[in-house]
C-alpha cells in the first residue's frame, strides 16, 4: 500500500500528469452536464455520431499538417451538430437513422483518408490511439490546459444561465414553445455546447468511447435519483470521480486512459443499479 502511495504521489508531481488530471476533471464535468439532457432526450447517441465527425476531421487536419487540430475539428464537428439536428427533425430522416449515417460515413472516410494520405508508417496504431485514445492526454502542453478551461468554463457558465430553459426543453417543448422558450434554438444550443464537449474529450477517451462519458454518469444517477437538479448533480460527480479514478488506474497498472475510465464508468453504473433496486 505504501508502494503505491509513494509511486501515485511520485506520477502526481510532474506536471504533465496534473495537466491531465485537470483535463480530465474539466471534461468529465461538462459531459455529465450535457448527459442528463441527451439521455432524457433520447438523443444520447449524437456524441457517438459527432465523436466519428470529429475524428474524420482529425484525419483531415493531420494530412494538411495543420499544427493546431482545433481549428480544423471544432468548426466542422459544430457544423455536423447543427445538421444532425436539423435532420432529426425531418420526418424523412429520424434522429437515430441521421446519427447511424453520419457516424459510419465519417468514421470510414475519416480511414480512408488516413490510410491513403497519411505519412506516418504505422497508420493502423495511428487510427487505434484516435478511436481508444491514447498516450496523447499525458502530452497536453499548459495552453492545452489553458483552451480546455476556457472552453470548459464556458459550456458550464451556458449551461448555469440557461438551466430553466434546457430543464424546460428536454422535459416538454411543446409547453416551453407555449410559455414563450424557442426551443428549437436551445436545442441547437446544446448540440453545439455537446460538440464542443466531444472534440475536448477526445483526447481523453478516444472518440469510439466519448459517448461512455455522456451516457454512464447519467444513467447511474437516475438508478437512485429523480429529480433532475440531483441527477444532474450526482451526475457531475459521478464522472468526476470516474475519471479522476480511471487515470489513477491508468498510471499505476499501465493501462489504456478512455479504456480505464469507462470501466469504471461501468463499474460505477452496476453499484447504484443495485442500491437503486434496494431502495425500490
Amino acid at each position: 500500500m505504501n508502494n503505491i502511495i509513494s509511486t501515485l504521489g511520485l506520477y502526481l508531481s510532474y506536471p504533465f500528469v496534473q495537466y491531465a488530471l485537470i483535463v480530465g476533471v474539466l471534461v468529465a464535468l461538462c459531459a455529465s452536464l450535457l448527459g442528463v439532457s441527451l439521455v432524457l432526450k433520447r438523443f444520447s447517441f449524437i456524441g457517438d455520431g459527432l465523436s466519428h465527425v470529429a475524428f474524420g476531421a482529425l484525419a483531415i487536419a493531420t494530412i494538411l499538417h495543420v499544427t493546431n487540430e482545433l481549428v480544423v475539428m471544432l468548426p466542422i464537428t459544430v457544423l455536423a451538430a447543427i445538421l444532425l439536428l436539423g435532420a432529426s427533425n425531418n420526418a424523412m430522416i429520424k434522429g437515430d437513422a441521421a446519427i447511424a449515417m453520419l457516424s459510419v460515413g465519417a468514421l470510414a472516410f475519416g480511414y480512408l483518408i488516413m490510410s491513403k494520405f497519411s505519412g506516418s508508417t504505422n497508420v493502423s496504431a495511428d487510427v487505434c490511439s484516435t478511436l481508444f485514445g491514447a498516450t496523447s492526454i499525458l502530452t497536453l502542453t499548459i495552453t492545452d490546459v489553458w483552451v480546455c478551461i476556457v472552453m470548459s468554463a464556458l459550456v458550464i457558465l451556458a449551461f448555469i444561465l440557461f438551466y430553466h430553459k434546457i430543464f424546460a426543453v428536454t422535459f416538454d417543448e411543446n409547453f416551453a414553445e407555449a410559455t414563450g422558450i424557442k426551443a428549437k434554438a436551445y436545442n441547437y444550443m446544446i448540440a453545439v455546447i455537446t460538440a464542443l464537449v466531444i472534440v475536448l474529450a477526445m483526447e481523453l477517451v478516444g472518440s469510439l468511447l466519448v459517448s461512455a462519458l455522456i451516457i454512464f454518469p447519467a444513467l447511474s444517477a437516475m438508478r437512485v435519483f429523480k429529480s433532475f437538479r440531483m441527477v444532474t448533480i450526482c451526475a457531475a460527480l459521478l464522472s468526476v470521480l470516474g475519471t479522476v479514478t480511471g487515470m489513477v488506474i491508468s498510471i499505476l497498472a499501465s493501462t489504456p486512459v478512455g479504456a480505464s475510465i469507462v470501466a469504471v464508468d461501468v463499474v460505477i453504473f452496476a453499484v447504484f443499479s443495485v442500491i437503486g433496486l434496494w431502495k425500490r
